[in-house]
């Protein structure tokens, strides 16, 4: 490792093959957690190439547990994570409405890194249980419509750095990697991204799998549309630009976004959103997320086609159903 950290300290780069090669050794053990922290900081120094994204990727997919759920054609909903911005679990909200609107999700998630509450914190403090064998995760997409795949349980790499990014407490490459190594491999998903230059890495990197996608970036730094000012999104057909007036929504202010000071709270905010209690606010950014992902997996629907599917999910608590039935299956 004393020579890989040489190497980034001269501001060199790695080719895919490079990359890919030290990310395995990493998640085989081979490096001690001390040189580990030290790899993480120098991308943290600097941007990340396309190609040591790329080779980074492999490596977590070669060494990954896979879960075959081709049959089910499940899409993901899921963010990098890293904006800073504490906003209540959009996009995990989102997976539920989706669920409940008749679309198959295989959800990829993690414990809050450089926020407060991840997805995993919110979910197994309501009780899910985050399964491993195949037939439980088959059984979860058959009957709830969704799973959750927990990625420390399915990656060694993410299991042996978790406790360093947790202790580093800020985002790392692997806030990049998440939506791009869902163990299930979906070929359909909405992915929320931190930056404009991790819009553009994704896009190449999609568009190669072949896959049906809508990329989300707040230009205001979300990685996710939140209503607050203008969100690009990317897909296979091209770009837009929208806002809260571009689907007839009041355009929202931060402070209604607050996701809570604790997992606790975090927790009790999803509850009262998926319960259908939610404040106005909230139950319009998550219903225009949900929107977009059910056009992404249904590209024939217009917008407001897809938002009555996802109002009828949330507030016929279908997707409430979606979370209790994932609950009992274990």
């Amino acid at each position: 490792m004393k020579n890989i950290l040489e190497y980034l300290y001269a501001h060199k780069t790695f080719s895919k093959e490079d990359a890919k090669e030290v990310l395995q050794d990493i998640a085989t053990g081979k490096h001690q957690p001390t040189q580990i922290a030290s790899f993480l900081t120098a991308f943290i120094m600097r941007n990340i190439t396309l190609e040591e994204l790329i080779g980074f990727r492999e490596a977590l997919i070669s060494l990954c547990n896979k879960v075959d759920l081709s049959a089910y054609n499940p899409m993901d909903v899921c963010g990098t994570g890293g904006d800073g911005k504490n906003t209540f679990n959009i996009s995990t909200l989102t997976s539920f409405v989706v669920a409940g609107a008749g679309i198959p999700v295989a959800k990829h998630g993690n414990y809050g890194v450089s926020s407060i509450s991840g997805s995993s914190n919110v979910l197994e403090h309501l009780g899910v249980v985050f399964p491993t064998d195949n037939q439980v995760i088959e059984t979860q997409i058959k009957e709830a419509n969704i799973t959750f795949l927990h990625a420390p349980l399915f990656h060694p790499a993410l299991k042996n750095v978790g406790p360093i990014r947790k202790e580093l407490g800020v985002k790392t490459f692997f806030n990049m990697l998440g939506p791009l190594v869902n163990p299930a491999e979906p070929k359909i998903q909405m992915t929320g991204v931190f930056s404009l230059e991790l819009a553009r890495m994704y896009h190449y990197i999609l568009q190669q799998d072949q896959s049906k996608y809508s990329i989300i970036y707040g230009l205001d730094g979300f990685d996710e549309i939140t209503l607050t000012d203008k969100t690009k999104i990317i897909k296979n057909s091209g770009e837009t630009i929208v806002d809260a007036s571009s689907f007839q929504l009041p355009r929202t202010n931060l402070e209604q976004l607050f996701g809570g000071n604790t997992v606790e709270e975090a927790s009790q905010i999803f509850s009262n959103i998926i319960n259908g209690s939610g404040t106005a606010t909230q139950n319009n950014v998550v219903l225009i997320n949900a929107a977009i992902a059910i056009q992404t997996y249904k590209q024939e629907l217009e917008i407001n086609e897809a938002f009555e599917l996802a109002k009828e999910s949330l507030f016929d608590l279908k997707a409430l159903q979606s979370l209790q039935t994932l609950k009992q299956i274990r």
